[in-house]
């Protein structure tokens, strides 16, 4: 794994971001595209080291396009294999461990139509190495030790003994959030399983068992064990339920809950125990701090649906800081943050909590391609096929390009579909505009596509549009004008 070293700090940040998970790199990373100065501070000396969070689902992959990340991102990932059932060292049966092994191969409006695997720590390689790449900064070895807020920004004290100032601060700091904890924020949720749970990164004798398969071991008592193999690697992750005291003693747990050996590992990486729970934070803002990520929702891992909706934390907070630091949008828009997301992030809890407990399948739900914001406080009107709230979908273009080459990007983007409707002046710099010819899965409309892929206004004609716009940025500011 790569040794990664801090950036020193120049200059006070418009946002401090606690924490270096893909939460806060992901957030860091969008602020950093669109000028907004962040700076990342985090308790460890590098990246977190171990797999946690493998599972990409079709939404992320969206994102990552967006920020810039695709590419590495599938080169270095892969589809989910196929489970392998084991019992008394034989395989007994096969399993489509993500629902989505049926599921065809890329489509007009969805180019990611499955979920990739990929090892945590090489999701936030490839965020942090495009975060730095454009000029982002990540402080390593330095813990936030207290805060203080007044109306006009966020006073911060560092592990290091400095002090810097910030207009906001984010927490991305886990589900320990000592961000959350000392704004008195309660976490309200549930154990959603009493039995402790390890979970590990090994490596196997070679020929111990094959890669092409997520072996699956099914115990007595509800125990379990799943050794998956981990894309760009000679890993295999190593999740097991089991009461055993000892869970942490990987080897000797291979060996008890597969037809493994310990000797087979001869290897092991990273580990860690926990008790799957399922709980969310009371609010998600506080003044000028903001919860993200596991330090707003804790999930359990079943059905994949943590990192991912914690990435989407960042995408729909980053644009939202953007527009006010930015553009001079009211700060009462970092409001729709809390609206939007704790819904979300409920939503995606109680998914989790059932395939948890043999309750719900893994499939369309788990994609997360459903989500959206409809009836939310940034979602107005409606045209042909879509509702404000709704995900734009992509679509081919005459000249070769896609609709989310026209999204991609930090600016908001008007689709004008099938319809020669008057538009009103617009500025180039926040707002870009497209006409184009009629697209079934849009209809016939006008179509405001917010810079995170989700449709914010919809109308068959532009009233309204100039209005709902003024609610992201100032007058004067690189908005419409009219």
């Amino acid at each position: 794994m790569t040794e990664l070293n801090s950036v020193k700090e120049i200059g006070a940040p418009d946002v401090l971001v606690v924490g270096a998970g893909p939460t806060g790199l992901a957030l860091a990373l969008d602020l950093t595209r669109r000028g907004v100065h962040a700076l990342v501070v985090e308790r460890a000396g590098t990246l977190f080291p171990g797999s946690r969070g493998k599972g990409l689902q079709p939404r992320t992959l969206e994102v990552f396009d967006d920020l810039g990340v695709g590419d590495a991102v599938r080169e270095a990932s892969d589809h989910a294999p196929i489970g392998r059932i084991w019992q008394d060292g034989r395989p007994v049966g096969e399993h489509d461990m993500l629902g989505d092994a049926g599921v065809g191969g890329p489509t007009d409006t969805e180019p990611h139509p499955r979920a990739r695997l990929l090892p945590q720590w090489r999701t936030q390689e490839i965020l942090f190495e495009r975060l730095t790449g454009l000029g982002g900064r990540i402080r390593f070895g330095t813990a936030l030790t207290g805060f203080d807020q007044d109306p006009d920004g966020v006073s911060a004290n560092l592990s290091d003994g400095s002090t810097l100032r910030a207009a906001y601060l984010v927490a991305a700091d886990g589900g320990r959030s000592t961000v959350r904890k000392a704004l008195d924020i309660g976490m309200t949720g549930e154990t959603v399983d009493p039995a402790p749970m390890a979970v590990a990164d090994v490596r196997l004798r070679p020929g111990a068992l094959d890669r092409d398969h997520w072996h699956l071991f099914p115990g007595a008592d509800g125990g379990f064990a799943a050794l998956c193999p981990l894309p760009g690697t000679d890993e295999h992750q190593f999740v097991a339920r089991t009461e055993a005291s000892d869970a942490l003693e990987i080897p000797a747990a291979v060996a008890a809950l597969t037809h493994l050996s310990a000797e087979d590992v001869i290897e092991v990486r990273w580990a860690s125990d926990f008790r799957p729970r399922a709980a969310m934070a009371d609010r998600f803002r506080a003044g000028r701090v903001l919860l993200a990520g596991d330090a707003a929702h804790v999930h359990s891992p079943a059905g994949g649906q943590g990192l991912n909706t914690s990435v989407q934390d960042a995408y729909n907070l980053g644009w939202k800081l953007g527009q006010v630091l930015r553009h001079g949008a009211d700060p009462a828009l970092l409001d729709t943050y809390e609206q939007e997301r704790q819904p979300v992030a409920a939503h995606v809890l109680g998914l989790s909590t059932r395939i948890h407990r043999g309750q719900a399948e893994r499939g369309d739900a788990t994609r997360q391609l459903g989500l959206g914001y409809r009836g939310g406080p940034l979602s107005e009107g409606g045209a042909g096929a879509l509702e404000a709230g709704d995900r734009a979908p992509d679509g081919p273009l005459p000249d070769g390009r896609r609709l989310f080459d026209l999204f991609r990007g930090p600016q908001f983007t008007l689709l004008a579909v099938g319809t020669d409707a008057e538009l009103p002046p617009v500025s180039s710099e926040f707002l870009h505009v497209h006409r184009i010819g009629p697209y079934e899965p849009y209809g016939k409309g006008l179509f405001l596509v917010r810079p995170d892929g989700y449709v914010g206004w919809a109308g068959e004609d532009a009233t309204g549009l100039v209005r709902y716009l003024a609610r992201l940025a100032r007058p004067g500011s690189p908005a419409p004008a009219g």
